[in-house]
């Protein structure tokens, strides 16, 4: 059976950059949104599981030949479940697992986008993701210097094969992070102060 609490503990356990803790549940808050809106119903734990663990493994094998294969190993051992994994597997382009599921597809379309959506979150002056929209992570996308390890051609290639308009996904994605803002940072300057 799936677990928040055990995969939460596993995050931990692997990850103590509280960045990629905060960049697993940005993604987690992203495919929990897409299973409500997929209508995947019984699957909303394991689509919003598989957000929060599909990088645990990268603090301490970071390169592609260890990540996200050695994390892999480590979910088979803990029993997670086999779809799990290979959604977390195929969102690395290299891993030569190919997106089939929507889970699969949800997870690659989310990655990049909670990564870039958080970036522009935190130059803006109100460091407060309320103040974010489309347009202005579309504009932080053009622009080649900003948050340059963030690849724009998956960000635009993943929502094209989860069959959503691209600027549709980002607002929802958008949306699904100010759910937990506050846990990711992004709720602004007066709620961090307070």
């Amino acid at each position: 059976m799936l677990d928040r609490a055990s995969a939460w503990g596993l995050l931990c356990e692997y990850t103590q950059s509280e960045s990629l803790r905060k960049h697993a549940l940005a993604v987690e808050a992203c495919m929990r949104a897409y299973a409500k809106k997929f209508g995947a119903g019984e699957d909303e734990l394991k689509y919003a599981i598989t957000g929060l663990l599909h990088d645990f493994d990268y603090e301490k094998y970071p390169t592609a030949e260890e990540h996200p294969f050695v994390g892999s190993k480590i979910l088979a051992e803990r029993e997670y479940p086999e779809d799990v994994r290979r959604a977390i597997l195929s969102h690395a382009n290299y891993s030569g697992v190919k997106r089939e599921s929507l889970m699969e597809k949800a997870l690659f379309a989310c990655d990049e986008l909670a990564g870039l959506i958080t970036a522009a979150t935190l130059v803006k002056p109100s460091k407060n993701i309320a103040d974010l929209d489309a347009g202005s992570v579309r504009r932080k996308m053009k622009d080649k210097a900003f948050a340059r390890s963030v690849s724009r051609e998956d960000i635009t290639g993943g929502a094209a094969d989860l069959g959503v308009e691209l600027d549709e996904h980002i607002s929802f994605c958008i949306s699904a992070m100010r759910e937990i803002a506050g846990e990711l940072g992004l709720a602004g300057m007066a709620a961090t102060a307070s």
